[in-house]
C-alpha cells in the first residue's frame, strides 16, 4: 500500500502539472472504487481551476474555490501525467483533462482508492476529522506519544500505526523505525519510557524523511506520478529481509504476524 512518503512524492510530482491549472474534461470509466465515485464529479469539476493541492494523511486533496475532492491512492491506485490521447486499460478509472492537453490519470488495479467531493472545510470531513498529527510536523513529539501510550496495552508496533495516534506511519516505516530506535515490536506501548519514545520519534521522522528524497519504497505497485519507481527499498534494514543477517549484529531477521502484518525485527537489537 503506498504509505505516507509514497503519497508526498505523489503530490510533489503531479502539483506543477495541476495547480492553477483549469479542468477541460473529466472521464470517469470506472465509478465503483471503494466507494462510488460521486456521479456529479464532472459537474462539480469541469471548467474550474485547481487553486492548490495538499496533503493529510495519505489523502490528496485538491482545493478549487467552491470545495475540495479527496483522493485515497488505496492499496496499488497511482497517479500518472500523461497526454490525453493516451489509450487507457482496464484499470485506468479516471482521467481528469485540463486546458493546456495535460492528462492526470487515476489507475487503481485492486479498487481500494477513492475520490470524495466536499463544498466543507476538507479537514472536517468524516475520513479526516479523527486522524493524529502528522509525524513531520511540530505536534509530534515524545511527549505526544509518552502521555498518550500511558495505560496502553496494545503493542508498540500496533499503536504508532493507529492513524488516531500519528498518520501515515505504515507498516514498511514501522519497523524500520522500531529498528532503528531499538524497540521491540510487542513491547507494550505502556511500559515505554519517555526518552525511548524520543529516540522513536527521532527514528520515525529520520526514516520518513529519508524515504522522501528517495521518491518513496516500491515493493510491488508503487510509482510516482512520473511513472518512476521509489528506490527507498534499497535502504531498508529489517523490512522484507526475515533470514538474512541484520546489518547491525548479523543475527537472523526475524519475521512474525502483528494484527495480520508481517513484522522484521532483530532479536539482539531491540528490546
Amino acid at each position: 500500500m503506498p504509505e505516507l512518503p509514497e503519497v508526498e512524492t505523489a503530490r510533489r510530482g503531479i502539483s506543477p502539472h495541476v495547480v492553477n491549472n483549469r479542468i477541460r474534461d473529466v472521464v470517469v470509466r470506472q465509478y465503483r472504487l471503494r466507494w462510488p465515485i460521486p456521479a456529479s464529479l464532472g459537474d462539480k469539476l469541469i471548467g474550474r481551476q485547481v487553486s492548490a493541492l495538499g496533503r493529510r494523511a495519505k489523502y490528496l486533496i485538491f482545493y478549487f474555490e467552491h470545495g475540495c475532492v479527496l483522493l485515497h491512492l488505496g492499496m496499488s491506485g497511482s497517479l500518472r501525467i500523461l497526454d490525453p490521447s493516451t489509450p487507457a486499460d482496464n484499470h485506468d478509472h479516471v482521467d481528469v483533462i485540463f486546458r493546456d492537453d495535460t492528462c492526470l490519470r487515476f489507475r487503481d488495479p485492486r479498487r481500494f482508492g477513492s475520490i470524495h467531493w466536499t463544498s466543507k472545510d476538507p479537514l472536517e470531513h468524516r475520513l479526516l476529522r479523527h486522524l493524529g498529527p502528522e509525524p513531520l510536523g511540530d505536534g509530534f513529539t515524545a511527549g505526544y506519544l509518552y502521555a498518550r501510550s500511558r495505560r496502553r496495552q496494545q503493542s508498540i508496533k500496533t499503536f504508532i500505526m493507529d492513524s488516531r495516534t500519528v498518520v501515515g506511519v505504515g507498516n514498511i516505516y514501522a519497523n524500520e523505525a522500531l529498528f532503528e530506535s531499538g524497540i521491540h515490536p510487542q513491547r507494550k506501548a505502556g511500559n515505554i519510557s519517555l526518552t525511548r519514545y524520543g529516540r522513536l520519534v527521532e527514528s520515525i521522522k529520520r526514516v520518513l524523511n529519508a524515504a522522501l528524497t528517495k521518491g518513496g519504497t516500491t515493493l510491488r505497485d508503487f510509482v510516482g506520478g512520473d511513472g518512476a519507481p521509489g528506490y527507498f527499498k534499497l535502504d531498508l534494514d529489517v523490512y522484507d529481509r526475515a533470514g538474512e543477517p541484520c546489518k547491525t549484529c548479523l543475527t537472523s531477521i526475524t519475521l512474525i504476524r502483528q494484527s495480520q502484518r508481517s513484522t522484521y525485527y532483530c532479536q539482539r537489537c531491540q528490546r
